[in-house]
């Protein structure tokens, strides 16, 4: 990869998107978990009635589980500044590597950017970080017993 990395600011863009489907995902199975067991009618068939709205509720919980990640994910990404420039792999930086191109942000995988640049949005929690963290363009580090260059950092 060359030494010029786009502007961080559509990397952090694709991670917001990212996180607004996941919250709208949340949201929208949440609410098809409560009308599934607000429909939920009595029947003759005695537990059948309390078993559904049960199952339903579980289903309910999981998406409001979904949604408070995806809630804290999202604070966590809006505490960082696209705008600033790093010289190092920490927290908001841009880091192109031998391994591919990172965004230090929050665990969010591989993603892409409107213009359809790929990357990786990670948590500085990542093993990959832990190796990388504080090294600048020119730095060599060993993750899983794979030498990783860092070729450029913004």
């Amino acid at each position: 990869m060359s030494e010029f990395l786009p502007p961080k600011t559509a990397f952090h863009a694709a991670c917001l998107a990212y996180l607004q489907l996941r919250l709208d995902a949340a949201r929208a199975g949440m609410a098809a978990a409560q009308e599934s067991s607000n429909s939920e009618t009595k029947s003759s068939a005695g537990d059948k009635y309390e078993t559904g709205r049960e199952m339903a509720q579980q289903e309910r919980d999981r998406h409001a589980q979904q949604l408070h990640e995806a809630q804290k994910l999202l604070a966590d990404l809006q505490k960082i500044n696209p705008e600033l420039a790093s010289d190092a792999v920490r927290l908001g930086a841009l880091a192109s590597t031998s391994l591919g191109l990172f965004y230090v942000s929050i665990s969010a995988g591989r993603l892409a950017t409107a213009e359809g640049q790929a990357f990786v949005a990670v948590s500085p929690a990542a093993p990959i970080l832990a190796a990388l963290a504080g090294k600048r363009a020119g730095d060599e580090v060993l993750f899983n017993g794979k030498k990783v260059r860092v070729e450029a950092v913004s």
